[in-house]
């Protein structure tokens, strides 16, 4: 059967044609598709209003940059194979495929296994579908090809994930501090002893990358009407857990998950397979059910997240006082008559860290000498070691 060759109408790079049959048999697969029912930055829409895009359109566009930049390498004289091309980029296109709905929330608290680990585990299924068609694309995404650099395209401080989520997210937000220039960046890029550099012309273009970064995860990532959202619909979560995990009565998809969660080890293999029928939509469906429930903390919390009756944040450079967690739980329990056990998932702490720069595996830049130098030797203004550290409460409003 003939694959059709679609055109993506992509707002941030135009028309996207992809160079092989197999991407577009890969694009139309199920496990794929799941992800046009996932936001790429879950609810930030709640600060940003358009924030709205998916992790399929994420996906498309670092496939795309994939593309772009192999061909670029190619055109350097870098050997690249038709079989080394096809790969990168599918690992490119798949290298978010195992994100789940509001992903960071669901992975840390419940599902215990990065979406790197569970992007692998679904290549693989994916594999068996399409008889092997996945077999370099895996090995480049696990580092495990003989070409590092080309796991490096995908994976490292300077890659076309980066590109496309910092381009992309700028774009869908309205931050304009977050835009890169991509175009020069890539055309910039070159292979030095098996490793993906920057040419030192394009010196300045990653200096802006790695700034702009930053202002994308003060501003956006960071922002403290996220922080709070993502605590929000961690504790409602975490309820439900506790009030229905032994419920029998109780069946839906993210019951499903959650239960399976627990024996993991025992259950891989299901709980992979319910986890692929999960989305946003499942989450939303449960909010909008418990509105009406008998728990009052599920009611409580449900309501707020879907009405944007956000929590009060506070943020702090330091560490909050001893005391101020168990002074708040008295002060929730009393003003919306709840028990102080059960205020405890209405006021949660935390912290957040924003480093600009890692200096582990630096980017590194080829000098017209034909040396390799990191990046770190040759900005004045970057500074590996800023590691901003921020500390934070975040409890039901009008508590006084």
């Amino acid at each position: 059967m003939a694959i059709k060759r679609k055109i993506f109408n992509d707002p941030l790079y135009g028309l996207i044609r992809y160079p092989y049959d197999l991407i577009y048999q890969v694009i139309d697969h199920p496990y794929f598709q799941r992800l046009r029912l996932i936001r790429q930055l879950g609810l930030s829409s709640y600060v940003y209003t358009g924030a709205t895009h998916t992790r399929f359109h994420h996906a498309l566009g670092v496939a795309h940059l994939a593309d772009r930049l192999s061909q670029i390498l190619i055109s350097k004289g870098i050997n690249i194979t038709e079989e080394e091309h096809l790969g990168v980029v599918l690992a490119a296109l798949l290298h978010d495929v195992g994100h789940g709905p509001f992903s960071h929330v669901l992975e840390q608290g419940f599902i215990k296994k990065p979406h790197e680990d569970l992007s692998v585990d679904i290549m693989k299924l994916i594999n068996k579908d399409i008889k092997g068609g996945l077999d370099v694309a895996i090995k480049i995404f696990t580092n495990q090809y003989h070409k590092e650099f080309l796991h490096q395209m995908i994976s490292s401080q300077l890659d076309v994930d980066r590109l496309d989520y910092l381009t992309r997210d700028s774009y869908y937000t309205g931050v304009v501090e977050g835009m890169v220039g991509y175009n020069r960046i890539l055309e910039m890029m070159n292979v030095f002893k098996n490793r993906l550099v920057v040419e030192e012309k394009g010196l300045y273009s990653v200096e802006k990358f790695i700034l702009a970064r930053r202002f994308m995860y003060m501003q956006v990532y960071l922002h403290k009407v996220v922080i709070v959202l993502d605590e929000m619909l961690k504790s409602f979560l975490e309820r439900y857990y506790l009030v229905y995990i032994n419920a029998e009565n109780k069946v839906n998809r993210l019951l499903n998950v959650l239960r399976l969660a627990e024996n993991h080890d025992k259950d891989s293999k299901e709980l992979l397979k319910s986890y692929l029928l999960l989305d946003d939509i499942d989450i939303f469906a449960v909010l909008k059910d418990e509105r009406f429930g008998q728990d009052k903390i599920l009611k409580y919390l449900s309501s707020c997240i879907l009405d944007r009756e956000l929590f009060t944040i506070q943020i702090a450079n330091i560490p909050m006082r001893s005391d101020f967690e168990s002074e708040m739980r008295r002060k929730v329990a009393l003003q919306l008559n709840l028990t102080e056990l059960e205020s405890s998932s209405l006021v949660k702490f935390g912290f957040f860290r924003n480093l600009t720069y890692a200096g582990i595996k630096e980017i590194e830049i080829l000098k017209k000498t034909k040396s390799v130098v990191p990046i770190s030797h040759m900005l004045k203004t970057l500074n590996i070691n800023l590691l901003e550290t921020a500390y934070y409460a975040c409890y039901p409003k009008n508590i006084d």
